[in-house]
């Protein structure tokens, strides 16, 4: 395959008509699109009481082709009855991702015990009283509660308090393998650790840095976005290792003159090494200060520590800095030039900032950049994290972590004489070491492929394999159910967002809350993730505590509950009559007022990463256009022109330099694990001394190491070796 030259255009559309046919027809997911639902996909968010393919602004059509791939999922039939008897779980695990996503929807509960082969059908009833059981056999921290971001407000809450009221802290969101370094940077710097701004003030800048992301692959809608930016004469800056054609240029389709002529993106495209944006962005902050290029004033009233970056970027040597990052001083020029001359300045980026041992520092030094110039704290301009799934920061929202923020905490005692537990719980990772230990034995999962989701994947099977009971909630099947396997492993069957009895709510990066009405279920069989809680608190816990399970199967008295302890959630509970979506509340900076305890930004100071040695590869893992975290859609990667998914990405010079051959099979080492029989691709598009595998099948060679503060793993930047 040939990379294109060009995202989104007619191969767009093409690909909508060839998905309208799996989905049963073009009117029928019409329908299914349009339905008063929250799109499915990324947190950039659509749909809710607007309609489906309409964003916050109300322009139509929005959509993209991640939002068209989930919901022709959901549209599958029925697995059939004779899937897991004629499937042995070793051939099972012998599928690909995409291959177990396409098997269909899960429609009856399963079970499988260690030392069997097949799962076997279970009734709804024998698989809550083993879960129950098994719940109280164990203390509350021999457990775990996993939570994905697919899920709506009032599940995320519902099952948080579940577990609280059982009695653990170790509520993990899936958040911590992905934007956590996000939140706690955010919070550091500016007291809130989502977006400053809104969806309106990002059309309406005149500059966009794009961070260590792929937009056009993973959150298609906000090319559009960044075409109005490009059309109104604003410009936007690209930092990423690899040349990503869909942010050279892209065909927005619903838009008639960009379709047929493409959109220019970039306006300057940067590409640093893998892990050299810190130094990067410490560089352009220096050359800022030099030039004269700051806003003293703004630094002087709103912000604190001024002083003392100001010494510490004078201390360092640009030379040192660029060589670090990759990136040379002329360049380094040219994004200064570009900044100083900007009136609004939107700072967005994605994992590529994140998932690294340092990806706290990388976000503080963007917000270090962003105040510098006084480029947050007033309209079109501000903080931008691109959250990945549609509803991850509403379960951030909802309390799901491992330790409840105060307001949360002390609302739930006070206004339900609730008792809660006070230890500090554990994030993701930590359960999944202590399950490898034997300390934890249960797990439950409400959605997500948490398999699929670790870091060193050996490890990973492992831990959860040595669970004594692992439940999850899932539509459809994925790697999980075939690698993860506890001496009980229980797949419940969940209804999608748009089948849900009631209605539910999500909330999008924009601090938005969206209402959707849900609609007829597709099958029989599946249940609503509330059912499931709610049934499940009451055998468990019953009712005769301070919370009435049989009534928490009601959304609306859910949505009652979060109203009166969620911060910035007030008006959720009495959404059901007035059907307003609305604005969360004391996130969004028009005015230098940040929730800080004095209201003033904070500013940080950060010692450089040492430079890194010439002789080894470094590797980032990464999704393909034809996928949705670890949900493969496709196993061609269309934008990059690559036909499949175990392939190691190089650079010419780096195939030279190492003696290698186009498609010659090696052996890909890491100080964690070696995958055997991937092939070499030769890729211009990538920096050279840097490799692009995919996730997460490359996951076995990604090691557990992790951000001290955020305890995010370092996806990205793993040194390797290629063994011919």
């Amino acid at each position: 395959m040939k990379p294109v030259r060009s995202g989104g255009g007619w191969r767009a559309i093409m690909y909508t008509f060839r998905k309208s046919q799996e989905a049963g027809g073009l009117w029928k997911l019409w329908k299914a699109m349009r339905s008063k639902n929250s799109c499915k996909t990324c947190a950039l968010g659509m749909g809710g009481q607007k309609g489906g393919m309409v964003n916050e602004l109300g322009t139509f059509p929005e959509v993209c082709k991640k939002s068209l791939q989930a919901m022709t999922a959901d549209m599958q039939g029925a697995i059939p009855a004779s899937y897991f008897s004629t499937y042995s779980v070793s051939q099972m695990q012998k599928f690909t991702p995409r291959e177990l996503e396409h098997a269909g929807r899960i429609t009856q509960p399963m079970l499988y015990k260690a030392g069997e082969n097949y799962y076997q059908p279970i009734s709804w009833d024998e698989a809550f009283d083993r879960i129950a059981s098994k719940l109280k056999s164990l203390t509350p921290a021999e457990t775990f509660w996993y939570f994905s971001g697919r899920s709506s407000n009032e599940a995320g809450f519902l099952l948080q308090l579940f577990a609280r009221l059982y009695g653990t802290n170790n509520v993990n969101n899936c958040s911590y393998y992905c934007h956590q370094a996000s939140g706690v940077g955010l919070s550091n710097t500016f007291g809130t650790g989502t977006a400053t701004l809104l969806l309106e003030d990002v059309e309406h800048a005149d500059l966009v840095f794009v961070i260590g992301g792929n937009p056009s692959s993973n959150h298609p809608r906000l090319m559009s976005t960044l075409k109005h930016v490009r059309r109104r004469g604003g410009k936007v800056i690209v930092i990423n290792p690899v040349v990503e054609p869909g942010m050279v240029n892209f065909s927005v389709p619903s838009d008639p003159i960009s379709l047929v002529f493409g959109t220019k993106i970039a306006s300057l495209y940067v590409q640093p090494h893998i892990g050299g944006d810190l130094a990067l962005l410490t560089a352009i902050s220096k050359r800022i200060v030099e030039r004269g290029n700051h806003d003293e004033q703004f630094l002087n009233t709103h912000t604190t520590s001024w002083s003392e970056l100001k010494s510490h970027l004078e201390s360092l040597n640009l030379d040192d800095l660029c060589a670090s990052a990759g990136v040379d001083s002329d360049t380094v020029e040219q994004i200064v030039d570009m900044y100083a001359a900007s009136k609004n300045t939107v700072f967005s980026w994605t994992m590529g900032i994140t998932h690294h041992a340092h990806g706290v520092e990388n976000v503080e030094a963007i917000g270090n950049l962003a105040c510098l110039r006084g480029m947050v704290g007033r309209p079109n301009a501000g903080m931008l994290p691109i959250r990945g799934h549609s509803n991850v920061q509403g379960i951030g929202s909802m309390g799901v972590t491992p330790k409840l923020k105060d307001a949360i905490f002390n609302s739930l005692q006070s206004n339900y004489g609730i008792q809660l537990p006070t230890d500090n719980g554990m994030d993701t990772l930590a359960c999944m070491e202590a399950a490898h230990t034997g300390a934890i034995k249960f797990g439950l999962c409400l959605g997500g492929n948490l398999y699929g989701s670790n870091p060193d994947a050996k490890f990973a099977g492992e831990s959860l394999s040595n669970l004594d009971m692992l439940v999850t909630l899932s539509t459809t099947l994925n790697t999980g159910h075939a690698h993860a396997l506890a001496k009980e492993t229980i797949i419940l069957p969940v209804l999608a967002r748009d089948e849900e009895p009631q209605p539910t709510t999500q909330e999008s990066m924009f601090n938005y809350v969206r209402l959707s009405d849900g609609g007829p279920a597709r099958h029989q069989g599946p249940k609503s993730e509330i059912e499931v809680i709610s049934q499940l608190g009451r055998r468990v816990l019953d009712d005769s505590g301070p919370v009435k399970w049989s009534e928490m199967e009601q959304t609306s008295r859910i949505r009652e509950m979060i109203g009166k302890v969620v911060p910035g959630y007030e008006a959720i509970g009495q959404i059901d009559q007035t059907k307003q979506e609305f604005q969360i509340a004391g996130r969004t900076f028009h005015e230098p007022q940040f929730a800080t305890a004095d209201g003033k930004a904070k500013l940080h100071v950060h010692d450089m990463p040492a430079l890194r040695p010439d002789d080894r590869l470094h590797l980032m893992t990464v999704r393909s256009e034809g996928q949705f975290n670890t949900v493969v859609y496709e196993d061609y990667d269309l934008y990059r022109g690559v036909d499949r998914r175990d392939v190691v990405l190089l650079h010419p010079d780096d195939l030279q330099r190492l003696g290698l051959q186009k498609n010659q099979k090696v052996s890909v080492r890491s100080d964690t694990g070696t995958l055997s029989d991937v092939l070499v691709y030769e890729f211009p598009g990538i920096k050279a001394g840097n490799a692009l595998m995919y996730y997460p099948e490359a996951n076995e060679l990604v090691p557990r190491t992790r951000d001290p503060r955020s305890k995010t793993p370092a996806f990205k930047g793993i040194p390797i070796e290629i063994v011919p």
